[in-house]
């Protein structure tokens, strides 16, 4: 059970009316043109949990994104939810009541998603089903963080003449099986119908704005790995996938400790989530050095 039925973080009684000595009521106000600063100090504070949502912060569109911040409207808001990329991402800092814009809302944008930590996730679903509307499919996930350097050990994982590289828009149909793969086993929700057109242009999009990594061994491309978003400090790891006739040889913990020494030497954090029923990729990733530091979760609606 989240804290929205026991009288906490979301609760719509008397919190919502509170004072706040002479800052005056605490409420849900929409971000408007000029008032960011205060976001983006909340946001960096939580962005080692929030990498997605920052990145997306750092790309907004004025007429595309809504940001809702609930507190006085002076100085640093308590609680944040965003609206940007057809996604909701909220992040609800200590106890706040629910936004009851929402029920309008959700009538007049088109939406496909919830994610977040895990608690702040469940706390908007329960908001949301109070419209009549439940995701389709949720999926839990570790989030997991590395600000130090990969592990010796994973350094010198692999099968002997492996081999990395930066590839580029030249390499995109060598890597495309490997994308296509990955995209139907580990991106695509339940019940989803997979489009190679979307897949080849995720991958172009890829190549030319993100960090890719590709393993080649014996002459072919065996697996490969990339950032998949970019915030104030910290890059977001995804995309591993490793061909299913090269696995369990180390491949996969050789090439994210390649991809993370690289990022790390640039001062930059990682953070990355990955599946809780995963247990092979989830030991991957500790074999590097990431640990977890909470639940995530992301909810497909129609």
């Amino acid at each position: 059970m989240s804290k929205a039925s026991d009288g906490g973080r979301a609760s719509g009684g008397g919190r919502a009316s509170a004072k706040t000595g002479k800052a005056g009521l605490r409420r849900w106000r929409r971000m408007g043109l000029g008032q960011s600063g205060p976001v983006e100090e909340l946001l960096r504070e939580w962005e080692p949990f929030s990498v997605a949502a920052c990145s997306r912060f750092l790309r907004r569109s004025f007429f595309r994104d809504r940001i809702w911040t609930f507190g006085t409207g002076k100085g640093r808001p308590a609680a944040l939810l965003c609206y940007m990329g057809r996604a909701f991402f909220p992040l609800f800092k200590g106890p706040v009541p629910a936004p009851r814009f929402m029920d309008r809302l959700l009538t007049r944008v088109p939406f496909h998603a919830v994610q977040g930590l895990g608690e702040d996730a469940l706390i908007l679903e329960e908001i949301i089903a109070r419209s009549g509307l439940e995701p389709v499919n949720s999926i839990n996930y570790d989030l997991m963080s590395l600000d130090q350097g990969p592990s010796p050990d994973s350094l010198r994982a692999g099968p002997k003449g492996l081999f990395f590289r930066r590839p580029g828009v030249r390499d995109l149909d060598a890597l495309l099986p490997l994308q296509e793969a990955y995209e139907q086993e580990e991106v695509l929700p339940e019940g989803a119908v997979f489009n190679p057109q979307v897949c080849r242009l995720n991958l172009r999009r890829i190549l030319a704005e993100q960090r890719i990594v590709s393993a080649e061994l014996d002459g072919w491309t065996v697996a490969k790995a990339n950032t998949s978003a970019a915030s104030f400090t910290r890059y977001q790891i995804g995309g591993v996938y490793v061909h299913p006739a090269y696995r369990g040889r180390g491949i996969a913990r050789r090439l994210c400790a390649e991809l993370a020494r690289e990022l790390l030497a640039e001062g930059k954090g990682l953070s990355l989530f990955v599946k809780k029923r995963n247990a092979a990729a989830r030991a991957v990733y500790r074999g590097v050095g990431f640990n977890v530091r909470d639940d995530y979760r992301i909810s497909y609606y129609q």
